[in-house]
C-alpha cells in the first residue's frame, strides 16, 4: 500500500538557510512559490524578463521580505532548491541553457510532473538530487486551501539521491506548500508520469470529451433538439462527477434515481467493451514505451503544425461548441 505522509512526518527547518527557486509563475508557480514563503521558506522566482507574470510575482515581493523576482539564470544560481514549473515542452530548452550551468553540487532539482526526467529529455547531473512534488489539483486549489489553513494531497518522489537528503528535502517542501495538511504520498518518477499521461489520454481529456461528442452527435442525429442533448449529454456531467469526487460511485449511486442507477448497470459495459479495454492497454503501451512522449515532442518542436493546431480548429467547430456557449450564457452561476 501506498506510504502516506503528514507535516509531523516533515521537518521544514530543512529549508531554513536554503534558498528555493521556482521557475515560472504561472498556475502551479504561483502558487508553490507564494505559499512557501508565507511558510518561512526563502523564494526567488525566475521569470524571462518581460514575462506577463513579472508584475503580478514583483506585487507579492513588495508584502513578503523573503520573496524575490528576478531572471531565470539568476534565480538558478541562487537556488539551493531549483523547482521547474513551466510546460513540459518547454522545460528541457531552459534547463540545459539557463538553469543547469547554475546548478552547484548538492543542490536538489525538483518536479512536478515527471515526464521530462522519466523521458531522459532533461539529464541531470550526477551530484545533486532529483525529486518530485506534486500536488494533486490545479495551481489556485493549492494556493485557496493553504490561505484556508488546509491543503491539497501532494505526491512526493525521489529519482536521484546524492545527498542522502533527497526524500527529507521532499516533504519538506511538501510541507511549505501545504500538502502535509492533507497528506503527502510516495511514488516513483515512472508511476506519476505514466498514470498520469494515461488518465489524461484515456479517462479524463480523451475519453470523456469523445464519450459526450458522440452521446451529442447520436441524439442530434436522431433528431433531437440540440440544446436537449448539450443538457443532457454535457452540462450534468459535473452533477456526476461532483458526486464521484465527494463520495465515490457509491454516493453517486445513491444520490441519482433508481432510474438513472439501473440504466447504469444496463448499458455502462456496453459501451466500455473489451474492445475498448484492449485499446486502453495499446494507449498505456505507447505510453510506456515513449512514443507518446516522441510523437509530442515532435509535435511541440514543430510549432504544433502537424495536427495540434489543426485539430484545436476542428475542435473549436463542432456544433457543440456554439450549443453550448449560447445554454452557459443562461447560467448566472458560472460567470465568474
Amino acid at each position: 500500500m501506498i506510504k502516506k505522509y503528514y507535516d509531523s512526518d516533515c521537518n521544514l527547518g530543512l529549508l531554513d538557510n536554503k534558498t528555493v527557486a521556482v521557475i515560472g509563475f504561472g498556475s502551479q508557480g504561483h502558487a508553490h512559490s507564494m505559499n512557501l514563503a508565507q511558510s518561512g521558506v526563502n523564494v526567488v522566482v525566475g521569470l524571462r524578463p518581460g514575462s506577463g507574470h513579472w508584475e503580478k510575482a514583483a506585487k507579492f515581493a513588495e508584502t513578503c521580505p523573503n520573496f524575490k523576482v528576478m531572471d531565470i539564470e539568476s534565480a538558478a544560481e541562487a537556488g539551493d532548491v531549483v523547482m521547474m514549473l513551466v510546460p513540459d515542452e518547454l522545460a528541457a530548452d531552459i534547463y540545459n541553457k539557463q538553469v543547469a550551468p547554475h546548478m552547484k553540487e548538492g543542490d536538489a532539482l525538483a518536479f512536478a510532473h515527471g515526464f521530462n526526467i522519466h523521458f531522459k529529455t532533461i539529464n541531470p547531473q550526477k551530484d545533486i538530487d532529483v525529486i518530485m512534488i506534486a500536488p494533486k489539483g490545479p495551481g489556485h486549489t493549492v494556493r485557496s486551501q493553504y490561505m484556508e489553513g488546509r491543503g491539497v494531497p501532494s505526491l512526493i518522489a525521489v529519482e536521484q539521491d546524492y545527498t542522502g537528503k533527497a526524500k527529507d528535502i521532499a516533504l519538506a517542501y511538501a510541507s511549505g506548500i501545504g500538502a502535509g495538511r492533507a497528506g503527502i504520498l510516495e511514488t516513483t518518477f515512472k508511476e506519476e508520469t505514466e498514470t498520469d499521461l494515461f488518465g489524461e489520454q484515456a479517462v479524463l481529456c480523451g475519453g470523456v470529451c469523445e464519450l459526450m461528442h458522440a452521446g451529442f452527435d447520436t441524439l442530434v442525429e436522431a433528431g433531437y433538439e440540440p440544446e436537449m442533448a448539450y443538457f443532457e449529454c454535457i452540462h450534468e456531467m459535473k452533477l456526476i462527477v461532483d458526486l464521484i469526487n465527494e463520495g465515490g460511485f457509491g454516493k453517486m449511486r445513491y444520490s441519482i434515481s433508481n432510474t438513472a442507477e439501473y440504466g447504469d448497470y444496463r448499458t455502462g459495459k456496453r459501451l466500455i467493451t473489451d474492445e475498448t479495454r484492449k485499446e486502453m492497454k495499446k494507449v498505456l503501451t505507447e505510453i510506456q514505451d515513449g512514443t507518446f512522449a516522441s510523437e509530442f515532442m515532435q509535435e511541440m518542436s514543430s510549432g504544433r503544425k502537424i495536427k495540434f493546431l489543426a485539430t484545436r480548429r476542428v475542435q473549436a467547430e463542432h456544433p457543440v461548441e456554439k450549443v453550448g456557449a449560447e445554454l452557459r450564457k443562461m447560467m448566472s452561476w458560472l460567470k465568474k
